[in-house]
């Protein structure tokens, strides 16, 4: 039986303003948004919605999240099954469904990682010791091919079921970050500084390319523009993460972060040098800067452009290129790295071994490798402690949930004047009308 079997149902019409989803970032980080989208499925069919259309048409993705994204696309007309099939995989999740877990793996790949690391370059060139990443993700490319079926993108959009799919992807050879979309004919490529939208066939291969994290997984080779360019992490260099979905003709955006958007200050200040960072605390850093940064800035600019519009007349709005999008922002209450430690020790030994040879501690005490580790444990203790807070997360969102898609909440409490008022207040700053440039 197939994984997403046809639909009989009619795609309904389109709405007044297109929603669209954009998922970041952030390895089995991911999880969390999974959790997300199972609580938006069970608010849709408590509201009973089940049988309308799909909440959105437009699907943008980076990283894992573009997997999550070209997985919920491709069953676009069975929205809350596809959600549940989705959360089934990532329940289940074992590090070696993503990559070669085994000690021969680990030590074929993670070895030449540590001949550079002790040898020396200069030995290891003599040795042609050329290790291409970290770990080898082969089996992830496997997983792919069974259980997301891209081949269903074109008919979904036909249908009227989806508007447009996009992924994101960094070109090592270009520098430039592109976002690779496939949807609806009327949709136009863009170029910006060191961005460019570009149509193209969406393949299992632009997902691994997009989900490519540097060091750790391998670059992917792409065909762009006629020339073959190898491919790496799209959160890299990703300066506008939510502007692909407005170029796309979104309205209304919910973004599910992978991270904490604005993290808490952790202990040890200016004046307590501690000891010298390890490699795994180095990565840590990088990581969060390119997974979590660039969408904590873009919410920021969002914010502070409209600001900027509320100081200007109407009459002048009107004449510019901006317009108004509705943003509905969904990020971790609690520090996924502290949750990533108490998990470690679910990792396969050999994987262990490797990332203790890098500083990663399997003492959950010890958190100073957990932010590297919280990128790679693919094991259902810590997905589904992720999941579940993704789902709390998105419930105490309830009524902004609601609201956003325009649901009636029938177990929303009656509220009639000042008590409305003063409730539509306290949710203003979770979800807002913001104005943004045509990105």
């Amino acid at each position: 039986m197939p994984l997403y079997p046809a639909s009989n149902t009619p795609a309904p019409p389109a709405a007044e303003t297109t929603a669209a989803l954009m998922l970041s970032g952030g390895g089995a980080r991911a999880a969390y948004q999974v959790g997300v989208l199972e609580a938006i499925s069970e608010l849709r069919q408590l509201c009973g919605e089940q049988n309308g259309p799909n909440p959105f048409p437009i699907i943008s993705g980076t990283s894992a999240g573009a997997i999550n994204a070209a997985s919920l696309a491709c069953g676009a007309d069975q929205f809350d099954q596809t959600v549940h099939r989705i959360a089934k995989v990532w329940r289940g999740f074992h590090a070696d469904q993503v990559y070669l877990a085994d000690s021969v793996s680990m030590l074929r790949s993670g070895a030449k990682w540590m001949t550079l690391l002790s040898m020396g370059w200069l030995i290891a060139r003599w040795r042609r010791v050329k290790p291409k990443s970290l770990l080898d993700n082969s089996p992830l490319a496997e997983l792919l091919h069974h259980m997301v079926p891209l081949e269903r993108i074109p008919s979904l959009v036909r249908d009227g079921h989806l508007q447009a799919l996009a992924v994101t992807a960094s070109s090592y050879t270009s520098g430039e970050h592109f976002t690779f979309y496939e949807g609806d004919k009327r949709l136009l490529p863009w170029t910006r500084s060191q961005r460019r939208g570009l149509r193209d066939k969406i393949t299992h291969d632009h997902l691994l390319a997009s989900s490519a994290i540097p060091f750790v997984f391998p670059a992917m080779p792409l065909r762009v523009d006629g020339e073959t360019a190898y491919y790496g992490d799209g959160s890299m260099r990703q300066s506008a993460p939510i502007a692909p979905a407005i170029h796309l003709g979104a309205h209304r955006i919910c973004v599910i972060g992978a991270g904490r958007v604005h993290e808490p200050k952790r202990p040890g200040g200016h004046g307590d040098v501690g000891s010298y960072p390890s490699l795994a605390q180095i990565a840590g850093h990088a990581l969060a800067n390119i997974f979590l940064d660039a969408l904590a800035v873009d919410i920021e600019r969002i914010r502070r452009i409209n600001q900027t519009l509320s100081l200007v007349p109407p009459e002048m709005r009107s004449a510019s290129n901006l317009r108004p999008v509705e943003l509905l922002l969904i990020s971790p209450s609690e520090q996924l790295d502290v949750i990533a430690s108490r998990h470690i020790n679910e990792l396969p030994k050999a994987v262990r071994s490797v990332l203790g040879s890098l500083g990663v501690s399997s003492k959950a005490s010890d958190e100073r490798g957990a932010p590297l580790a919280s990128y790679l444990l693919f094991e259902p203790g810590y997905t589904n402690e992720l999941m579940a807070l993704g789902h709390k997360d998105a419930m105490r969102q309830r009524a902004d949930i609601c609201r956003f898609f325009g649901w009636t909440d029938p177990e929303a409490p009656l509220q009639t004047g000042a008590s409305a008022a003063s409730s539509a207040s306290a949710h203003q700053p979770e979800r807002r009308r913001d104005p943004l440039r045509l990105r």
